[in-house]
């Protein structure tokens, strides 16, 4: 009498071997491919993050210059020296206000838009406002303070319009004049372009 049996057949060591190797395989790619991604979103929010800080450096210094009067203002614009080498400021006089970035500080400030070295070891230099209260303390001194805006940056350039020589300058000698724009220039070391904006001293109607 002839009894069938059941054969099944197992996976070879071989078949075993090829199936981990296509597994490890997948799993590279997909690692690579993830890796890849988190990579290039993080760098994306990174320049994002930077390009944010220049926007609101223009939309500050716009809300700031838009509510200065001539005659209260005083703006000059004239190079310091810092390093060696001369670099560009400008100093203006205002009340506390957004564009300052205090409201409840009583009287007035004079600001100065320049750079300043981030410590006094390294070679970085910020891009910030420095601040001094043109009213004097109980103890008789005049508060300074330092604002950082922008970190680690090149340079700073700064030109003015002046509407009635139809020309560009490098100065402003204040008075009781404003320049019809100002252009500020900002060496990046993450860039190899510098960062340009071109502020309006009045407000344009849309």
């Amino acid at each position: 009498m002839f009894i069938a049996r059941d054969r099944t057949r197992a996976f070879t060591l071989l078949e075993i071997m090829l199936a981990v190797a296509i597994l490890g395989m997948m799993s590279l790619a997909i690692f690579r491919f993830v890796q890849s991604n988190l990579i290039a979103l993080q760098f994306s929010s990174e320049t994002a993050a930077v390009e944010a800080q220049y926007d609101g450096l223009r939309d500050l210094l716009t809300t700031e210059w838009q509510s200065l009067t001539p005659m209260r203002a005083n703006l000059t614009g004239e190079p310091f020296k810092l390093n060696e080498r001369e670099r560009d400021q400008i100093r203006w006089r205002s009340s506390a206000g957004p564009g300052m970035l205090t409201r409840y500080a009583p009287g007035e400030f004079s600001v100065t838009l320049r750079l300043q070295p981030e410590n006094q070891k390294g070679d970085r230099l910020d891009l910030g406002l420095l601040r001094k209260s043109q009213e004097k303390s109980d103890t008789g001194e005049v508060s300074e303070t330092w604002v950082p805006l922008i970190n680690d940056v090149n340079s700073l350039e700064i030109t003015y319009f002046d509407a009635n020589a139809n020309n560009w300058l490098p100065r402003w000698p204040g008075g009781a004049r404003l320049p019809s724009l100002i252009k500020i220039s900002v060496g990046r070391r993450d860039e190899g372009a510098a960062w340009e904006a071109i502020i309006p001293l009045r407000r344009t109607p849309y």
